[in-house]
């Protein structure tokens, strides 16, 4: 596995594997078994894989919870070999966002002020600046990302289908042998928090049982299994255009959840078949 810093090192080590596709993997470390997925399918797809770890910080309201993001770089790294990565490239701050080039925000839309990006404001519009941002420099075919970051997900493939410039899979979430979703913030959950934050699965099992029977009971079920959990948002749009379904709504729905566990935020979410 090459390893690369700078921008220059990663655009010198890349030179070697223009000749053929590449696909990217963008991740903010902590790395575990989701990333790993989004790596295997990266493999399928490109013979070169190049994964990049970056703490972005514009895509954090909170500076405290900047400074708190997991960063394990040491246990990362030998992962990223373990997966066969081609190509790891850790920038810094000053690489990605040199201060004597100006490099503007993305606006993300209007999608990207509803839902996760209501209550984070300014954090898509961070997304979507880092990775264009990455994008620039790797110059990849192909990008994965997981499938539970589902907002984001859509609004980077929005951003990709603009530009013309890299074709976006999704991979789905991973999730534990109880149907936690994997998460970088897993690891500040308590025993007794961890309890708590399964009712996001089964609020999401339960909708998906019950909904054949319509918005009203699928919405029903989901809030019941979510009254131990301070949630943030609870919401079922539908699959096509991201507005919220009206009670008589027959099609593909994607139930988004977000809940505060302790001083952990969790999102997760699921397609619904209603109706």
């Amino acid at each position: 596995m090459e390893q690369a810093e700078s921008v220059d090192e990663i655009e010198s080590a890349l030179r070697f594997h223009r000749n053929s596709p590449i696909a990217l993997v963008p991740t903010m470390g902590a790395l575990h078994a989701g990333h790993a997925a989004l790596v295997e399918k990266a493999r399928t797809l490109a013979p070169t894989v190049v994964m990049s770890i970056f703490v972005n910080p514009l895509q954090f309201g909170d500076p405290t919870d900047f400074q708190r993001y997991p960063r394990t770089m040491e246990s990362d790294r030998e992962m990223a070999r373990q997966l066969d990565v081609d190509l790891l490239w850790t920038p810094s701050q000053l690489d990605i966002y040199p201060p004597d080039v100006q490099i503007p925000l993305i606006d993300p839309g209007d999608l990207g002020n509803q839902y996760e990006g209501a209550i984070r404001p300014g954090h898509f519009a961070g997304v979507l600046t880092v990775v264009s941002r990455l994008f620039d420099v790797v110059r990849p075919d192909v990008a994965i990302f997981g499938e539970k970051d589902r907002q984001q997900l859509e609004l980077i493939r929005r951003m990709a289908t603009k530009q013309e410039r890299v074709e976006i899979i999704g991979v789905p979430t991973v999730r534990e042998a109880d149907g936690l979703a994997l998460s970088s913030r897993n690891r500040f959950l308590t025993p007794q928090d961890r309890e708590l934050a399964l009712g996001v699965h089964s609020a999401i099992s339960r909708a998906q049982e019950e909904g054949a029977h319509g918005v009203p009971t699928a919405m029903k079920v989901a809030t019941e299994e979510l009254r131990s959990l301070k949630v943030e948002y609870v919401e079922l749009v539908d699959a096509k255009t991201w507005q919220p379904v009206k009670e008589d709504f027959i099609g593909e729905a994607i139930l988004l959840i977000a809940a505060k566990v302790g001083s952990v935020h969790l999102i997760d979410n699921a397609m619904v078949r209603i109706g």
